[in-house]
């Protein structure tokens, strides 16, 4: 701590002559911007910098978040219309579907007490976010207005109610959020109306909801002081998340000297910095395989269908009426709906996943993350935080809602926890509490039913959480390397081969399974730095060749398997097609052929293997060597060819990718750079990187092939980029954020980092006081109210 305020001594000296005279107003901040429009915030309190960060996003993202505002307030439909739709925990919705789930699910006033119960500057913070959101409000006509929200009616000023309302929504993506539609329509059954309802498909709901494979990810390494080459900790943040809505990231720096210095990158809305560094530790986040809700099978009680039995206790389900505002060419009208809970959660109907309310069950939904008011708690002392362990004291507030935490600091550690609200529930207590029925349900689609009908069958309370019913940090994965650690989205099995965790409950993550390919890829690529295998000099990592590995696009899975399929397209150059049609395979073969197994802008044949490997890797029994969990980075591998059904299906599925291709009019041997990219102001900018199923560690996900190629604005996957190291006068920090810092057309940082990562460039950070100044970009603005 003297060291940290030694190094801030000038600042503290400063602060009074940058941010104006000594009868303080409330709020008194300087925002400092420097190259990429990168904000630089300095305050003398939260409430200052929440000031500071609430202004200069709306600056760079005003109708994004205006936007959002009406979802969480659970206006949209009186705006914009309840046909309109709008994204909520990844699935696109209907605005009066995310009306009703919003009036219903957020609990302002329990989300209040929750706030009123820890330090009073979390308050300020979220008062001070949106005091600075509406003086941009205040000194922004609403004619000068971003074009996409120029003179609207519903960008309204907002208070600190709509910054928890926000958090909340962040909180709940991945459990309530993805069952928006079920939540916000469910009601009991009408006598004598059963028909239809979709049959029980728990393929088709696993594709929609998604629940076993988010569709946000992320590759996060912490490279320790027997890794890197000066001794120091090292870190790769490279979040995967949609280049939309505000699950963008936004970078910027906020600062109370003696108090807070970090650096990083915030989900839009949110007025903590949720992935970064200081001076002296540096941090990230993957989506983990926990899961986040379960849902209890209640039975019914017979004299009464709004009541339930639990150990023969006969208890009620509370209806409660929810009244959205619809506008229309007549003006506002007022929609109602009745909708159900329990002291556990709403109740629910997912007639596809088999939990459909009868006459005798009834299912609710318990939500770890809902009400979660420790997220601010927790990220600020992550920011906060000196060393690994100072994060790993952070997570105990248990704040974090559905990530891994991985990090390391200056003095070499590394390290991985997945220390995040999860539902206190054993392998043995599942096993014991899950329905027969719905036993297969978790397995095909991550959702976790418990018998409702039993106490014993409630999440365990732990006297070590600080929340009942959520399992107890100590009680979840972590571990601190010197070597390293590392994940890529599976559970916590792997985070270093050398230091499995062989048991995980269920809820938490799978053992002694397939990894992913782009688990694998990580795994492999730091394995082969380490070995000195991988052609770069030496066999430390340093910031700049772990930029190199990443952005080499290597695809693991053409790595791996390609040279196999080139064999069979040459041994049998033409496929008949179960349509009857005859495909000749010799252009998509060459090009495969001379493909560098790469997802680069020069990649000549990279969309043929994708393509293929896209309908090739649901063959049954593809794989010529089958997975052992005794070598899970290297199995399974190779096509299993010389078996005929396989031999017949892979052929199938190089006939089809030729097929697609001939129909959007592509050729086989046109460079991934052609075809891959996106439009920002009538310019096409090229990507490279490789979808999921593909292994690359660069995650791109752009939309379906199409006679413009892979060109689409709702592409997901690499954001904000960091890697992050330390010497003795601080973080040496270099980011990209890929999609840039605004969602406005007009603003000249729109586009201009999308174009660096095109070009796989990077942004050297300015942390210092002194690096900030002599930035030739710099600008200052000074804002007291």
């Amino acid at each position: 701590m003297r060291t940290f305020l030694r190094s801030h001594r000038a600042l503290q000296v400063l602060a009074p002559l940058l941010l104006g005279s000594a009868v303080a107003a409330p709020y008194q901040v300087q925002i400092q911007r420097t190259a990429y429009g990168i904000p630089h915030i300095l305050g003398a309190d939260l409430g200052s910098v929440g000031y500071g960060a609430g202004y200069a996003y709306a600056q760079d993202n005003l109708c994004l978040l205006a936007d959002q505002i009406l979802t969480v307030r659970g206006v949209r439909s009186k705006y914009l219309g309840a046909q309109g739709t709008t994204v909520v925990g990844f699935q696109t919705v209907s605005n009066l579907d995310s009306d009703f789930f919003f009036k219903s699910m957020i609990d302002l006033t329990a989300l209040r007490r929750g706030y009123a119960a820890g330090p009073a500057e979390h308050l300020k913070l979220m008062a001070g976010y949106a005091a600075g959101y509406n003086r941009y409000l205040r000194d922004t006509p609403p004619e000068q207005r971003p074009e996409a929200c120029r003179n609207a009616a519903w960008v309204q000023p907002i208070s600190e109610d709509d910054v928890m309302r926000m958090l909340e929504e962040k909180a709940i993506q991945a459990s309530a959020g993805s069952f928006v539609t079920a939540l916000a329509n469910t009601a009991p059954p009408q006598p004598g109306k059963t028909s239809g309802l979709p049959a029980v498909d728990l393929a088709a709901f696993d594709a929609t909801h998604q629940l076993n494979q988010l569709p946000i990810g992320s590759n996060g390494w912490a490279l320790g002081a027997q890794a890197t080459e000066n001794g120091r900790g090292l870190l790769l943040g490279n979040p995967h998340f949609p280049w939309q809505t505000t699950n963008r990231f936004y970078e910027l720096h906020v600062t109370i000297p003696g108090q807070l210095d970090v650096m990083g990158a915030s989900l839009g809305g949110m007025p903590v910095i949720n992935i970064g560094f200081n001076r002296d530790v540096a941090w990230t986040h993957t989506v983990s395989t926990d899961k986040r809700f379960t849902v209890s099978a209640l039975q019914l009680d017979p004299g009464n269908p709004l009541r339930y039995l639990k150990d023969g206790v006969s208890r009620p389900i509370h209806p409660r009426t929810v009244v959205v505002e619809v506008g229309g060419e007549k003006g506002v009208t007022l929609q109602g709906r009745v909708l159900y809970t329990t002291p556990d959660g709403p109740l629910l109907n997912l007639p596809q996943a088999g939990l459909n309310w009868t006459a005798k069950n009834a299912f609710v939904l318990r939500d770890a993350n809902r009400d979660n008011t420790r997220m601010i708690a927790t990220w600020l002392g992550i920011g906060r935080a000196s060393s690994v362990a100072g994060v790993r004291a952070a997570l105990n507030e248990q704040g974090i809602p559905w990530v891994n935490t991985i990090a390391a600091d200056r003095a070499g550690h590394a390290f991985y926890a997945d220390i995040s609200t999860s539902p206190n529930v054993s392998a043995a207590q599942q096993a014991q509490c899950t329905p027969p029925p719905f036993v297969p349900l978790f397995a095909a689609a991550g959702v976790a039913v418990l018998d409702g009908s039993r106490a014993a069958c409630d999440w365990a309370v732990d006297p070590a959480s600080k929340v009942p019913g959520l399992r107890a940090p100590a009680a979840m994965p972590a571990l601190v390397r010197q070597d390293y650690v590392a994940n890529s989205n599976d559970s916590a099995w792997l985070a270093n081969p050398h230091a499995r965790f062989d048991t995980l409950d269920p809820l938490v993550g799978a053992v002694n399974v397939p990894q992913s390919p782009r688990t694998r890829m990580g795994l492999t690529e730091i394995a082969r730095r380490l070995n000195g295998t991988d052609g770069l000099p030496g066999q430390t990592f340093t910031p700049e060749n772990v930029q190199q590995i990443l952005f080499s696009d290597r695809n693991f899975t053409g790595l791996l398997l390609a040279d196999d399929a080139v064999g069979l397209c040459q041994a049998e150059p033409k496929v008949r097609l179960k349509s009857g049609e005859t495909v000749d395979l010799q252009g998509a073969c060459a090009a495969l052929a001379v493909w560098d197994r790469r997802s680069d802008l020069t990649s000549v044949g990279a969309h043929v293997w994708r393509e293929f490997w896209k309908r090739a890797r649901l063959i049954p029994g593809v794989y010529a060597v089958p997975f052992d969990a005794a070598d899970p980075v290297n199995t399974p591998r190779g096509l299993a060819a010389d078996q005929p059904a396989v031999r017949a299906q892979l052929l199938q599925a190089m006939g089809e990718t030729v097929q697609l291709l001939a129909k959007n009019d592509i050729a086989p041997d046109r460079p991934l750079g052609e075809i891959q990219g996106v439009t920002r102001g009538g310019v096409r900018i090229p990507l490279h990187g490789g979808q999921e199923f593909e292994g690359v560690l660069n995650k791109i996900e752009p939309g379906p092939l199409t006679p413009q190629g892979y060109v689409d604005e709702d592409v997901s996957g690499s954001s904000y980029i960091q890697t992050v190291t330390f010497d003795d006068a601080g973080p040496v920090a270099q980011a990209i954020l890929t999609y840039s810092q605004s969602v406005n057309p007009a603003s000249p940082h729109d586009s201009d980092q999308t174009i660096l990562f095109s070009q796989k460039r990077w942004v050297t950070l300015p942390f210092s006081a002194a690096a900030i100044a002599a930035d030739p970009a710099l600008t200052t603005l000074k804002l007291s109210e």
